[in-house]
């Protein structure tokens, strides 16, 4: 856009040279015009031009497209109202008179820095959709009401401590907390307390001033101040020494920080997550965890699951996990074999969800085919109690009469169709209850992938 004619003439050629598709506008008012009707990666403008000039096209084309980007052209007298025009939105400016070459690499830079903003967008967004629930593979109804929890709680300062064993996807969790939050493009920071050296966690968390300690050589921020306006995960929190959980409690109390040799407190706002595997009240009872520090954390206490207290997500977890390593490492596993689910069923996966991952993993690479056998995995997998016979076996810590009873059900429904051959009358014959009964209860239990499995084996004797 200028108001000469030469100068739009020698610029379109230009710009052709190089592979764009210019269109001209002889002042600002045409340029508008332009602009309402089509979309526009670049405008070079120039300053002064008659009706409109460029600080006021710049003006009224950002209120219409605030992403526009605009180069400025300007004659050395007039560099002080280009730098006006950048302060204004513009994206660079251009001496008038220029050669060639600075305008198209002026245009180069522009596109790379749009394309780089594209693809921090994109980023943004396939984190923020790696965290949503959809990617939280569960259907169990104890995740179910999780979901829901995180749903009424993620837009509140309030903290989380979250408890499970390991391998529960605890982390998972805050991630998911954060990332449906309106602190969702903030900060994610975490950290494991119970990885980083008692003598350098101060200076992790608070941060340092130059010269506090030795091997202090600069001035560095702590975690708390590099999640300022986001979320800070403080996994196995129950590994905190006690000292520093004095310092935590007043962070949290006060919004504060105070960074190893300084005497002036810095304000936070940060958003906190904890999690432990330890008891805590039991941590208190002893004396190892202040009974103040667990207060202020267990405000919001979400319990994750162990993996056997939810065996009706593991049909899904597995076809996540195969769904994720065959893009990974580039194979193609369909799927797991009949025998292998039934194991995993059986299996009461001490290492939780993590430890499921790990197994389909390494099946996946053990793998000639195209589906996972039961050779295929871990010895202590596959020989686990139970796996074998198709039976559900009792946790000795469980004493829940109606999760017992439910085994038994599940054990004497198995058994009644392997002694009938699969047969479901003479089943529900031997279990002396109705045929209409027993076929509620295969699928009340979901045992139609053991059934099937049971169907081809009558078939192959």
């Amino acid at each position: 856009m200028d108001d000469e004619e030469s100068m739009r003439h020698m610029l379109s050629l230009l710009l052709k040279k190089e592979g764009y598709d210019p269109q001209t506008a002889e002042n600002g008012k045409v340029a508008l015009e332009k602009i309402e009707r089509e979309n526009f990666d670049f405008i070079l403008s120039d300053i002064r031009m008659p009706e409109m000039d460029g600080l006021e096209f710049l003006r009224k084309a950002k209120v219409k497209n605030p992403d526009l980007t605009v180069v400025v052209m300007s004659a050395f007298g007039n560099v002080d109202t280009a730098i006006e025009a950048m302060k204004r939105g513009a994206y660079d400016y251009i001496s008038k008179p220029f050669k060639p070459d600075e305008v198209i690499l002026t245009l180069r830079k522009a596109e790379e820095r749009e394309r780089l903003q594209k693809e921090n967008v994109r980023l943004k967004g396939e984190i923020k959709k790696e965290y949503q629930f959809s990617n939280i593979v569960a259907k169990s109804p104890h995740m179910m009401e999780i979901f829901n929890t995180i749903r009424k709680i993620a837009d509140y300062k309030t903290t989380c401590l979250l408890l499970g064993d390991s391998g529960t996807g605890k982390e998972l969790i805050a991630r998911a907390i954060h990332y449906n939050s309106s602190r969702a493009d903030k900060p994610f920071i975490t950290v494991n307390c119970g990885a980083i050296p008692e003598n350098l966690l101060e200076s992790e968390l608070f941060g340092h001033m130059k010269g506090s300690f030795t091997g202090a050589i600069r001035t560095k921020k702590g975690l708390f101040e590099e999640a300022d306006q986001g979320t800070l995960f403080l996994d196995e929190i129950g590994e905190l020494p006690l000292l520093l959980q004095v310092k935590l409690l007043r962070a949290l109390q006060e919004e504060e920080i105070r960074r190893v040799g300084d005497v002036s407190p810095i304000k936070v706002n940060v958003r906190i997550v904890a999690a432990t595997v330890k008891d805590l009240a039991k941590e208190v009872e002893q004396g190892t965890f202040r009974e103040d520090l667990f207060y202020r954390l267990n405000v919001l206490p979400i319990f994750l699951p162990s993996l056997r207290e939810r065996k009706e997500d593991i049909p899904l977890l597995v076809d996540y996990f195969v769904e994720k390593y065959n893009k990974k490492l580039a194979v193609k596993v369909k799927n797991i074999g009949p025998e292998v689910m039934n194991v995993f069923m059986e299996y009461d996966w001490p290492g939780n969800v993590r430890e499921l991952e790990n197994t389909i993993e390494r099946a996946m690479v053990l793998t000639t085919g195209d589906r996972i056998q039961a050779e295929n995995l871990p010895a202590s997998v596959r020989t686990s109690q139970g796996a074998s016979t198709g039976m559900t076996r009792f946790s000795s810590d469980d004493l829940s009469i109606k999760k017992a009873t439910r085994m038994i059900e599940e054990n004497l429904i198995l058994r009644a169709l392997q002694t009938s051959h699969g047969n479901r009358t003479k089943a529900a014959k031997l279990l002396e209850i109705s045929h209409r009964a027993l076929l509620y209860k295969i699928k009340q239990f979901r045992l139609e992938d053991k059934l099937r499995q049971l169907d081809r084996e009558v078939g192959h004797r």
